[in-house]
């Protein structure tokens, strides 16, 4: 068993270059093989908010009331744009969102990345902008910058020694980051299914256990919806094209399970930071969750008024017979859309805004021989091949719908 003494050293010496990513990558091999006690992941995660500098938000006030500072976190899935509408609708709920949140690395898309396709979107804020942004519009979307460096680091040497599914591990990146934010309340929405981190339910459960348990140990009120990640979430997987999508939902339409999500964890947000009676599904009627996203999105130097970008290069697929929309693997479509250019492999890689999947047919959808089913986008023509390849058996077209479970699977 780790020490205390010695995980605050390791933490501290590798944060700092005096330890090397060989020995480093040595432990954390460890780690994902013999895993981590209670005990152990706690001081790991409080090691990695210490390396850093914890924010402290509690002094602000907006219109004269201190802050109802929340936030959510996802552990990644395919198409999950959730964070873009979710943010405004709390938001206009009275609620305030500081928002670390994190580029996309391998097949899971990340929330900086598609906000970044929106033309003069920056996430690179300063402190003293964050402070500002919070008491003049009630919520930023920022990158991590100097929360939790130990974290950083370990990420990018996770992902090259194949160390990325390990829950400890995942457990304590996730947390160190969230409780460094300065978020008086957490909810979590845990991926469970083939697009997920960890595929399997009893997995999923353990690592939301493990974080809500974290959040609570730390002082920050910490709870964790299960939520299915078999199949793509809405009918876009990418940047721009997700974006695109998330202002549909704010407008009032959009896929009804991005829009479930999304009030779902809304009026779990709205519950931990003590705001009630508000219903978060009348901000899409009334606009008042698209006045609130223009408003951040402003804030950030974006111009929504601008068109999105989209590949200029494109597929279509098609189906070969009538029928019903088969199951689709969401795990396909994610390496579909890094194909494109959605995503990276190597931490710091650019991303093609424009690139990615628009989902035209849905599972149990009725489609007819000819019929799109797919369109994939792109700026490089030489990776719809490779993209086309990862579409290739991860959908079908049969006689009947296919049998379908809850969008959430549990609450913890």
């Amino acid at each position: 068993m780790l020490s205390d003494a010695a995980i605050d050293w390791v933490i501290d010496a590798y944060t700092r270059g005096a330890v090397a990513d060989e020995q480093m990558s040595a432990l954390l091999m460890a780690i994902f093989l013999r895993g981590m006690t209670p005990a152990e992941i706690a001081r790991w995660t409080a090691a990695m908010v210490d390396s850093g500098e914890r924010f402290d938000f509690t002094d602000l006030r907006r219109a004269g009331k201190p802050l109802a500072l929340v936030d959510k976190h996802s552990t990644g899935g395919v198409g999950d744009k959730i964070t873009i509408p979710l943010v405004p609708v709390v938001l206009a709920c009275g609620g305030a969102v500081p928002q670390a949140a994190g580029r996309g690395l391998g097949h899971t898309g990340g929330t900086l990345d598609k906000l970044e396709a929106i033309p003069g979107f920056t996430a690179e804020l300063s402190k003293e902008r964050i402070r500002q942004q919070l008491s003049e519009v009630g919520a930023a979307i920022f990158a991590a910058g100097d929360l939790a460096p130990a974290d950083r680091k370990i990420y990018a040497l996770r992902d090259v020694t194949a160390t990325t599914e390990s829950l400890p591990l995942i457990a304590s990146s996730v947390m160190s980051k969230k409780l460094a934010e300065g978020a008086r309340a957490l909810v979590l929405d845990v991926k469970v299914g083939r697009g997920a981190f960890l595929k399997a339910e009893a997995e999923s459960r353990e690592l939301a256990r493990t974080m809500v348990e974290l959040g609570n140990a730390y002082g920050v009120p910490t709870r964790a919806l299960l939520t299915d990640m078999n199949r793509p979430l809405g009918r876009t997987v990418g940047n721009a094209v997700e974006v695109q999508e998330s202002l549909d939902v704010l407008a009032g339409g959009g896929p009804s399970d991005v829009v479930e999500l999304t009030l779902a964890l809304a009026a779990e947000m709205l519950d931990a930071a003590g705001i009630d009676g508000v219903d978060p599904a009348d901000t899409l009627r009334d606009g008042s969750a698209m006045d609130s996203f223009r408003a951040l999105v402003a804030a950030q130097g974006g111009d929504l008024n601008r068109p999105l970008p989209l590949g200029a290069a494109t597929e279509t697929v098609t189906a070969s017979r009538d029928g019903m929309m088969g199951d689709i693997d969401a795990m396909g479509v994610a390496l579909a859309a890094w194909r494109l250019g959605a995503g990276r492999a190597q931490p710091g890689e650019p991303v093609q805004s424009g690139a990615g999947v628009r989902i035209h047919r849905r599972p149990g959808e009725p489609v007819t021989a000819g019929e799109a089913v797919f369109t994939l986008y792109t700026d490089t023509p030489d990776r719809l091949p490779g993209a086309l390849a990862e579409l290739d058996g991860a959908w079908s077209v049969g006689e009947n719908a296919p049998s379908t479970g809850p969008l959430i699977i549990d609450r913890l």
